[in-house]
């Protein structure tokens, strides 16, 4: 403690010793992240108006000599005990994440703000604190709260509680209520109409009656027991979290502000989602919708929709689409070029007979897998780093995209006629992806295209295509190196007229490399 004063400038030697007349007047003091185990000398600071004394060793503190406190942050130390009796003109209170088993405000009339979260504390009395603006006291220990005397409240946490009842009825000023992960079987917010913000989440609800809340930007009531939810008054929502609860309808025809619906788990058989125009993400996974239509949510970046009855899915007007995830579905086609921006893509299982990701430049994560795919090719996937493409009926897979140890996780087992796959790099492949490695089934190569051993000249030309290209006259290859890779010894790598920016190396083959004119084949390199 006494080096953080020598810090701020009110001491001048570590002599476990202070000058008083140089401290007696301080009014605010922060030695918060200083870890300090003992505040003694804090009595000598009289003046004392706020005293930050935050994330700390700190397993007491005595505030009582400390009159004139009206802020006192200690959170985030090892406090049991806590007395702020003679604290009477404390209008902020912040002692969360400590050890306190209880906590006395009833002298503490003038409190507006109250934190005592991530504590164990058995029981909180805060009828006497009519003051309270904002009261959260999540994460204790509490299986009661009484909050009928506060009627100032505009923000209420309470949530990872053991609360079996919580009566709001007399805080008709709240604006935030956070009560979720409790044992609440009902709850009325019928007085609250100025809520903005419910959370009520992971408790035992079986009703719910937000008419009244037409107000509410925000509802979160998601893992409850509820069977219908009508939120047709609340026209102002933005996010509405339901899911894994009982619905087999949810009307938001209502709601066009909404911009995030998250509906999954439920017993939905179908979805009206088009006055959502606002929509950015839709999670409607893991119910039974035989159809779902989203040609007017254009806004849409994710959609979770996978787990339900759907034989086909439109996403052609989803332009804005980075995250598609239609899992275990019954979908037979899937149209994903208009969707560019995909950085992830999920349709495992289904039965696609056919995916074209050609304009998916952008993709990172492709699941395929459990399909019925006879073909893929990815060599236009530059980014990707997660290739699920098992459990399907692949002949041919292109792998030609130039990515080696970026592709952190790769899995093209258990297809059967699947002898080999190509790629520019096939000694990085056969040395890393390998059956002991759970990528490949066994007997698999790698080679850049498969089936043309036997070519003996190689053709590279700066109009051509490592991606598609063949390697002959008519389709060459654009880089010298994919060339060298492609070649075995003996063969020959014919260059086109041109520069080429790239270091070559010749991997220890007995090839030749020809340039078409010595004067304008140049190899640009390191």
């Amino acid at each position: 403690f006494e080096q953080a004063l020598i810090d701020l400038g009110y001491d001048d030697v570590l002599d476990d010793y202070v000058i008083t007349d140089s401290i007696s007047g301080v009014t605010t003091l922060n030695v918060n992240n200083d870890s300090i185990s003992d505040l003694t000398g804090i009595e000598d600071f009289v003046s004392l108006t706020e005293l930050e004394c935050a994330n700390n060793n700190l397993d007491s503190l005595d505030v009582s000599s400390n009159t004139a406190l009206t802020y006192l942050n200690c959170g985030g130390n090892e406090l049991t005990g806590l007395d702020v009796s003679s604290n009477t003109a404390l209008t902020y209170l912040q002692c969360a994440s400590n050890n306190l088993t209880s906590l006395d405000v009833s002298n503490n009339l003038a409190l507006t703000i109250l934190t005592s979260r991530y504590n164990p504390i058995g029981s909180l009395d805060v009828s006497v604190n009519t003051a309270l603006t904002n009261l959260t006291c999540s994460n204790n220990q509490l299986d009661s709260l009484d909050v009928s005397n506060n009627t100032a409240l505009t923000k209420l946490g309470c949530s990872y509680n053991q609360l079996t009842s919580l009566d709001v009825s007399n805080n008709t000023a709240l604006t935030h209520l956070y009560c979720y992960a409790n044992q609440l079987t009902s709850l009325d917010v019928n007085s609250n109409t100025a809520l903005s913000m419910l959370n009520c989440q992971t408790n035992q609800l079986t009703a719910l009656d937000v008419s009244n809340n037409t107000a509410l930007t925000h509802l979160v009531c998601n893992v409850n027991q509820l069977d219908s939810l009508d939120v047709s008054n609340n026209t102002a929502l933005t996010l509405l979290l339901c899911s894994n609860n009982q619905l087999t309808s949810l009307d938001v025809g209502n709601n066009t502000a909404l911009t995030e619906l998250i509906c999954y788990g439920n017993a939905l058989d179908s979805l009206d989602v088009s006055s959502n125009t606002a929509l950015i993400e839709l999670y409607c996974s893991n119910n039974q919708l035989t159809s779902l239509d989203v040609s007017s949510n254009t806004a849409l970046i994710s959609l979770f929709c996978g787990s339900n009855e759907l034989t086909s899915l439109d996403v052609s007007s989803n332009t804005a689409l980075t995250d598609l995830r239609c899992n275990s579905s019954n979908l037979d086609s899937l149209d994903v070029s208009s969707n560019t921006a995909l950085t992830i893509l999920q349709c495992a299982p289904s039965n696609l007979t056919s995916l074209d990701v050609s304009n998916n430049t952008a993709l990172t994560t492709l699941h395929c897998f459990g399909n019925q795919l006879t073909s893929l090719d990815v060599s236009a996937n530059l980014a990707l780093t997660r290739l699920k493409c098992n459990s399907n009926e692949l002949t041919y897979l292109n792998m030609r995209n130039g990515i080696t140890d970026a592709l952190t996780t790769f899995d093209a087992t258990n297809n059967d006629s699947l002898e080999c796959i190509e790629t520019l790099d096939p000694t990085y492949a056969t040395e890393n992806w390998t059956y002991a490695n759970g990528n490949i089934d066994e007997g698999v190569t790698f080679s850049i295209i498969c089936g043309s051993s036997d070519l003996s000249n190689w053709h590279v030309d700066t109009t051509g295509s490592d991606r598609q290209g063949t390697g002959t006259a008519g389709n060459p290859f654009a880089t010298i190196q994919v060339g060298i890779n492609a070649s075995s010894d003996g063969s020959s790598v014919l260059v086109g007229a041109g520069t080429y920016v790239e270091n070559i190396n010749y991997n220890g083959k007995n090839i030749s490399v020809l340039g078409a004119n010595r004067e304008t084949t140049i190899i640009d390199g390191d």
